[in-house]
């Protein structure tokens, strides 16, 4: 399951869009068969559905990030 959040982590890194890197998922996903087979495996272990799987990873990604940020901010303000 590491293996799979790190490639998300990676796309995001390198596409700097959800957007884009959601397309090169779904690209990845129809041209490589063990890829999707653990795709949907975590899916299924997060409780997410394949549709929503990334972009709910993202959401949660991004969220994170923004409060690495707040925390920074915070203890500065201090």
């Amino acid at each position: 399951m590491d293996d799979i959040t790190g490639i998300f982590d990676d796309m995001l890194k390198h596409y700097g869009s959800t957007d884009i890197a959601d397309a090169e998922l779904k690209k990845m996903i129809h041209e490589d068969p063990e890829f999707r087979a653990s795709y949907r495996q975590w899916c299924d272990e997060v409780g997410s559905s394949e549709k929503r799987g990334f972009l709910d990873y993202c959401e949660e990604y991004f969220e994170s990030q923004d409060s690495i940020w707040d925390n920074l901010k915070d203890e500065y303000d201090e």
